[in-house]
This record gives C-alpha cells, structure tokens and sequence, in this order.
C-alpha cells in the first residue's frame, strides 16, 4: 500500500485541480495507509511513511507540472526564520550529541553525520504539507474543500468505526495483518474504542471531532451548503464522536462546536489564539515547576478515580523526562532513544512520553520546541494581527472554525502526540490566507474579497457534495 500510495497521488492530480488533490493525497493517506511499523528504512534515510509519502509525491508531482513558480517558503521574516531553525536544528543536536550513553551496562549510540542528515531530512519531510499547503491552498475556496474533505472523511470513516466499536478494533489486523498498538487501550466504558488504520484510538476520535466541527461549520457558515443535509451529518458525526469513548475529543468538541455555532468569525479567531497560546504555555509553566499537579489530581479523583490514577502516571514520567531533558535542554538528546530512560539490564525503555511536547523537548530541546510549535502558532497570530485590521466581513467565515480546528489541535499536543499531515496542512493553509489578506492590505495584490472564494476550474471534475 505504501508503494502504491504514490500512483494515487498521480492520479488524483491527474484528474483533479491541485488544491483538491492536494487535499485528498493527504487526507486519505493518513486515514488508510498502514500505521508504522509499516514504512521503508531506507539507508541515510528517515522512514518513509503513510505520514510523509503522499506529501513528498504531491512535491514532486507539483514540480514537474510548474507549480513551483511561486516561493513555498513562508513571507514572514517569522516564519522564515521558525522554519529554518525546524529543519535545521538538528544539525547542531547531533553535534552536541557526539558521544555515546550508558545506563548500567546497556548503551546507545553517538550521534553522526548520517544522524544529522536523516533528522534533517525528517524534519523537512515532516513540514512539507505546511509548504505545500501554504502555496496552494490560500485562496480560491480551499478552505471549504477541507471542511468538506474533513466531513466526507468522517462520515466514510464513521462506518468502520462503527464495525470496530460493535466488533472489537480488528480491521487493522485483518488487512494489514498487525494491531498497531495496545489492544487493552481499546477497551473503556464497558464496550470498545475504534482504532481503524490510525495509531490510537485517541488519534481516531480526535479526527471524527474536526469533522464534526466541520459539519457544523458548514451548516453555520457556508452558502452553498444544503442546510438539512448538512445538519444531519452534524448530528450523525457528533453521535460519533460521543460512541467513541474519548473523553478528550469529546471535551475539545463540547466546546469547539458552540463556539463555532455562536461566536463571531473574530471572536472565534481570538478564542483560537488564545487556546494555542495556553498550550504553549503549559511547557513552559511546566519547566518552571509551576504546575499545581497535586490540585490536579485532587480534582480528577473527585471525578473518577481511574482517571487519577492515569493523570498522575502522565505526570510522574514527564516530569522523569524533563529531568532527562535538563541535562540537554538547548538541542535535546537527539535519536536512538537517547531521551528515554532505559533499564540497565534488559534495555527496554522505562519511561512513556505521551504528549508531543515532552517528546519535541527531549529529542530537538527547547529549541526545536519553539520553532515546531511557533510554527504552529504563527497563522494563528497572524490571522489575529489582519483580522484587526481587515473590514469585518472580509476574512472568509470559514477561516474561524479552521482556526479554532488548529489550536484545539496544538491543545491535544499536551497529553497527546497527535501531530499528523492534516495538522500541518491546515497550518498552512491558514498561514498562506493571512499573507493573502495582508498582500491585499497593503495592496500588492488585485483586491478581492476572501469571503467569496474563486470557483475551480471548470474542466476539472466536481466533487459530489452532500452540501
């Protein structure tokens, strides 16, 4: 499937425009391409898989039909300067990780060349839907292809869901041949939490939340959309979500969703920068110690004690972990699991680092931490920064949801790793639409109204909307 994976971006781009290809080479990619350990280890080489294959195939398919006349890089001096620091950051890790580890008798490699070349090229691999998002899905009604690409996904996906919450998380395991992951995770409230062909099932509710949300936007915002239809998949996407057993998504779409519903589209761009702007400070307030943990899990207990208990092993390894983390805190440990905490005997690793966060911090250090969550909060504030200055119905309405999409996104990266292709493509996509909205600001572009996308192309075929 991963080598096959390739020829479906061809023909996507083949027969649709780039933006919608674009869009569905990522999208399906990450739904229904196997989850690692299924990738191709090349040599000097970073893994090649279901996260980074379908965006290094659109690169190269946008190249080779001139796609490329405009930058992929970011306008701003900010962005240009996080995107640098991303890719190349860790350069300097595997130099200042040249000598090996030992915990007892068990060690790890130092760090080389080829180390340095592979993170390098991890990390660029990593970011290109940013880029590509960015170039080509800024303008021209992109933003209400990935609402509807996101309600499609779900409901398609909503189905297999269904299957595995009635029969056990199994379609992995029939098709692929392995379970991806801890099949005593699926298991909550009496019943089973669907993984499909995604990491976890976290990662899968996680995702049927966006679509709902999406739905919902939809219904609320776009003009085009068959307002009946549109509900319906609302209403069925949020029955969902709530079949799931995810408390987490559950919580993030509880109040996602009537922000969308209620909230002006300035409003929701505000509330989003501020829900991302939380999640970053709580590494920080972390690395200060100045988290009130024991009032936390007071409070959990209060709730549900199994919940507690879950909180304050999450708690206990991040803060084995930023102890590690102190010892490298500007580049980090590097590869090889050089981050972790291994038993001195067997080897294994000790410790689990759940939330991106921590992982970000003990791999590239405090450093890389910055420039992958700065970039990830850059279209956030810029967004902020032209919606201030911008006429109040000219920013698109549908750039609000998408907003409050990626910071409820950067919030789950707290407890959660849940950063995947469509996070860094509506990052993007949001990115390129604020540079948009201030190019026309200050007038270097045609004057247009972004509220109103542009059709597509007319000799391209349509997607059969339920809107």
């Amino acid at each position: 499937m991963l080598a096959l994976w390739p020829l479906v971006t061809v023909a996507l781009f083949r027969r649709l425009a780039v933006d919608r290809a674009l869009i569905l080479s990522l999208l399906l990619g990450y739904l229904f391409l196997p989850e690692p350990p299924a990738v191709f280890d090349l040599p000097l080489m970073p893994p090649l898989t279901k996260h980074n294959i379908p965006a290094l195939t659109a690169f190269v398919l946008v190249l080779f039909r001139g796609g490329s006349d405009g930058s992929f890089l970011p306008e701003s001096g900010l962005g240009r300067v996080l995107l640098a620091v991303f890719v190349l950051s860790p350069a300097l890790t595997v130099v200042t990780n040249a000598e090996p580890v030992f915990f007892g008798r068990i060690g790890l490699p130092g760090l080389g060349i080829k180390d340095a070349v592979a993170l390098t090229l991890q990390q660029l691999l990593l970011v290109l839907p940013f880029l590509l998002a960015r170039r080509f899905l800024a303008t021209g009604g992109a933003q209400r292809e990935i609402l509807r690409a996101l309600v499609w996904g779900g409901l398609v996906y909503s189905v297999l869901m269904l299957v595995e919450i009635r029969l056990s998380p199994q379609l992995n395991n029939w098709i692929y041949g392995y379970y991806q992951h801890f099949f005593g995770q699926s298991i909550r409230f009496g019943g089973y939490r669907p993984v499909v062909f995604l990491y976890h099932g976290l990662w899968v509710a996680f995702f049927l939340m966006t679509s709902a949300v999406a739905a919902w936007a939809l219904w609320r915002r776009d003009p085009a959309a068959s307002k009946l239809r549109a509900l319906l998949a609302a209403l069925y996407l949020t029955a969902v979500l709530v079949l799931a057993k995810s408390m987490g998504a559950l919580v993030l779409g509880l109040l996602v969703i009537p922000a969308v519903l209620l909230l002006t589209r300035r409003m929701q761009i505000r509330l989003a920068l501020l829900i991302g702007l939380l999640a970053l400070a709580y590494p920080l307030v972390k690395g200060a110690g100045l988290v009130p943990e024991q009032a936390l899990l007071d409070r959990a207990a209060a709730i549900d004690q199994d919940r507690a208990y879950s909180l304050e092993f999450r708690f206990d390894n991040e803060n084995t972990l930023l102890e590690r983390a102190y010892l490298k805190p500007v580049f980090g440990w590097g590869s090889w699991g050089r981050n972790q905490i291994l038993d001195p005997v067997t080897g294994f690793i000790t410790t689990v680092s759940d939330g991106r966060w921590i992982i970000v911090i003990g791999v590239y250090g405090w450093v890389g931490f910055l420039a992958e969550f700065g970039l990830l909060l850059l279209p956030l504030i810029l967004l902020w920064r032209e919606a201030k200055h911008a006429p109040p119905d000219a920013v698109s309405p549908l750039i609000a949801p998408l907003s409050l999409l990626l910071a409820v996104n950067v919030a789950d990266m707290i407890p959660n790793a849940t950063l995947t292709p469509l996070t860094w493509m509506v990052a993007g996509a949001l990115t390129g639409y604020a540079e948009a909205l201030k190019a026309q600001r200050l007038g270097r572009r045609a004057p247009e109204n972004p509220a109103l996308p542009a059709a597509a192309p007319r000799d391209k075929p349509r997607w059969q909307s339920i809107m």
